[in-house]
């Protein structure tokens, strides 16, 4: 904590409370007294204010509360400052500021999850005004020196000029003065049509340290005196550790401790980690794995697949009605589809590095949402939030797993019973595959209606299975409502159905087994694109109609939607001949407020071997930051979804996942990969996101091309269990 920081004393609970919406705000309402001097930076430079600090030798130090998981949120945060800043972009480094400075300086740095593609869209307001702000008071530091009216001064990377006069300086000579300065109140944004820097695809910051390995992840922190633990939790979510017999490893080389983790899990300490682990895997063990060991896949398809026809449904959309333009419907189109539990897979396992002592504890991790591993510090430890802090490290990939906290907490409860030593938990990848918060299983039976005119009349969704808010944030339920479960296929907001259809009912049967769900990068959206959009291709062939026409037809409330469907339709050359042998599909979605759709062309070999020789993939996202860095999320959008597709199913055995690791959950392989060719449309007038929009169109796309080579639909996923593979 900064010497010039008065932090305040925080009442855990007070903290725990509000940081458990993960993300959802934290109002603390803490008055932070500051002394005449500036707020410094850790190496003594005086910050211009929350977001901007800058060196002496001209270097440009921007605060970064979201995490850089790889999508490139950092290069990208970095730009919307730097833009409205004025700065020199070659002179531009980052930091990431703690959750308990942000506790203890009222949540200046705003949000710190992570997640749902927010990174940007959520807080590019409110960073392009930290950027804006420090300029103005640069420029006012510089007109003060020279007894001149701030109006009179320009600035432009990174130097300050007097207009009338042709004086110059540089920000880091007016740097310490400026940081006096009391912040503006009135701070006026660039027009987008003034961007510099937003809309260029600059080189992401990170990337030389990924390469020369300076950067430190996780699993790569060490600390004096450090010993490192290895734990296994009950194979079967709900069950408990019964006992273990720690005598039998008493003696095996490097071994410190055996010790309980509340009620579910076993952990041995020992000199390195490798030691921990083979000494746990000799450890007798003897699990209470309770009545959810009976729990199998097939049990859960037969308790969703009951969802489907009967009990209580939440309503998601709705108009018209369904029940009788059904019933006096010329045609009437069934099908079900349904999606299985998929692991996150990180390429690092879950880890985090815990110091306990009497009056202090501090970790660090990667996480996607560092308040909330700060309150589940704050949990574990029973401590005030000035005794407490988490310091963010770069995450070797999170796709949403990261942004829970339970290895947080474990690290923090092994490091309790070894107060004053350092701990490194690190999850072996049997733990972290068999432990995941996974994507949602669920099911879902369609049904349209066409008329005599084969014109959509009526459709209706319905949806069986289980709701992430559920079992994670249940103070995010909308009277009892996962609004989650329906993205895609809202009437409104960030992610719409992108048909207008007179009659229309989309609703949840709600079914929540044991297994934990999580936010898997796309979310639920990765599962509504396919019943979806391959169904909008089933009731096309019913009407004897060209897919895209037929959507088209029904697009015409819907111009975003239409216009990046018509893009990459043009792109791959629908309507002409596609090259012989190679069959085309379509999809599009809306989702985390971006316009996204895709075009795969794939050829068929024996109707089980599936070559995805190339996709094309609009996006809108309103705004572009940096168009390079998002034709590289859509690129990997396709590993992911089409991962996702091809080999992605997670099973129940006796309760507990089966996949444990790369050989039984596989990843899509470099020579596997379509050539991917990326249009990026940006409308303006909104900011939506890129990381997770694009994964949806994948699988439908592709699902829907193979309909076309085929004359078959896949309605179940993953193909590995229908014995079609990559070519």
């Amino acid at each position: 904590m900064n010497k010039h920081v008065v932090a305040p004393r925080l009442d855990r609970r007070a903290f725990v409370i509000g940081a458990a919406t993960l993300g959802g705000g934290l109002a603390l309402g803490l008055d932070i007294p500051f002394g005449p001097e500036p707020v410094r930076a850790a190496d003594g430079t005086p910050e211009v204010n929350a977001w901007v600090v800058i060196r002496p030798d001209e270097t440009v130090v921007v605060r970064i509360a979201r995490s850089e998981m790889g999508q490139g949120t950092l290069t990208g945060l970095a730009q919307l400052v730097a833009e409205e800043l004025e700065c020199d972009w070659s002179k531009v480094t980052t930091e990431y500021p703690t959750p308990g400075q942000n506790v203890a300086r009222k949540r200046v740095w705003g949000e710190y999850s992570t997640g749902g593609s927010r990174g940007i869209r959520t807080s590019q307001d409110y960073v392009r005004k930290g950027g804006a702000a420090a300029r103005m008071m640069l420029i006012q530091a510089a007109a003060n020196t020279w007894s001149v009216p701030a109006s009179e001064c320009t600035a432009a990377n990174s130097v300050i000029t007097h207009t009338p006069s042709g004086r110059t300086t540089t920000y880091g000579k007016v740097a310490e003065a400026a940081a006096k300065l009391t912040p503006p109140t009135d701070v006026k944004l660039k027009d987008p049509k003034d961007w510099k820097l937003i809309g260029k695809g600059v080189k992401r910051l990170d990337t030389a340290d990924k390469v020369t390995g300076a950067m430190i992840y996780g699993i790569d922190f060490k600390l004096p005196g450090m010993l490192n633990a290895a734990i296994k939790d009950c194979p079967v979510t709900g069950g408990k550790l019964k006992s273990f017999d720690d005598a039998k490893i008493a003696g095996m080389k490097g071994v410190k401790k055996v010790v309980r983790v509340e009620d579910t899990a076993v952990a041995v300490i020992a000199d390195t980690w490798w030691h921990a682990k083979t000494a746990l895997d000799a450890l007798p063990i003897v699990w209470d794995e309770g009545p959810n060991a009976k729990v199998s896949s097939a049990s859960i398809a037969q308790w969703l697949a009951e969802g489907l026809d009967s009990g209580p449904a939440y309503v998601g959309n709705q108009n018209g009605d369904v029940k009788n333009a059904l019933a006096g419907a010329a045609k009437k189109v069934e099908a079900v589809y349904n999606y299985p539990y998929q692991n996150h897979a990180n390429m690092e396992p879950m880890n985090a590095t815990a110091l306990y002592t009497a009056d202090k504890c501090e970790v660090w991790c990667g996480t996607q949402n560092g308040e909330a591993a700060f309150a589940a510090v704050l949990e574990a430890t029973g401590y005030s939030a000035d005794k407490c802090e988490v310091h963010k490290l770069m995450l070797g990939t999170g796709f949403g797993r990261r942004g829970q906290t339970d290895y947080v907490r474990q690290a923090v409860m092994i490091a309790k019973q070894m107060p004053g030593t350092p701990i490194k938990l690190l999850w072996s990848r049997e733990e972290d595959m068999t432990h995941g918060r996974y994507h949602p299983i669920t099911q879902c039976k369609l049904t349209g209606g066409l008329d005599a005119d084969n014109n959509l009349t009526a459709l209706h969704m319905r949806i069986s299975g289980q709701s992430i808010l559920f079992s994670l944030r249940p103070e995010a339920l909308v009277n009892g409502k996962d609004p989650a479960t329906f993205a895609g296929l809202n009437a409104n907001g960030d992610a719409m159905i992108g048909y207008s259809v007179p009659n229309l009912l989309v609703e949840h049967s709600m079914r929540n087994p044991h297994i934990i769900p999580g936010f898997w990068r796309g979310v639920n959206v990765n599962h509504n694109a396919i019943y979806l959009e391959c169904f909008m291709d089933e009731l096309a062939h019913a009407a004897g109609q060209d897919p895209l026409e037929f959507r088209r037809k029904l697009m015409d409330k819907h111009p975003k939607h239409r216009a990046v469907l018509d893009a990459v339709a043009e792109k791959i050359g629908w309507g002409t001949d596609a090259p012989k042998g190679v069959y085309r599909g379509l999809a599009q979605l809306h989702s985390y407020g971006s316009y996204v759709a895709a075009a795969a062309e794939v050829s068929v070999t024996d109707g089980t071997k599936i070559k995805v020789h190339r996709v094309v993939a609009s996006t809108d996202p309103g705004y572009a930051v940096n168009p390079a860095q998002i034709e590289r999320q859509i690129a990997g959008s396709f590993v992911y979804g089409l991962s996702g597709l091809f080999y992605g199913g997670c099973t129940v055995k006796d309760g507990a996942i089966e996949q444990t690791n790369f050989d039984t959950y596989n990843s899509m392989r470099i020579n596997e990969m379509p050539k991917v060719e990326s249009i990026i449309m940006p409308s303006g007038g909104f900011w939506g996101g890129v990381g997770e929009p694009t994964i949806s169109v994948a699988a439908p796309a592709v699902l829907n091309a193979y309909f076309a080579a085929t004359g078959k639909r896949i309605r179940s996923v993953p193909l590995r269990d229908q014995n079609i593979g990559f070519a």
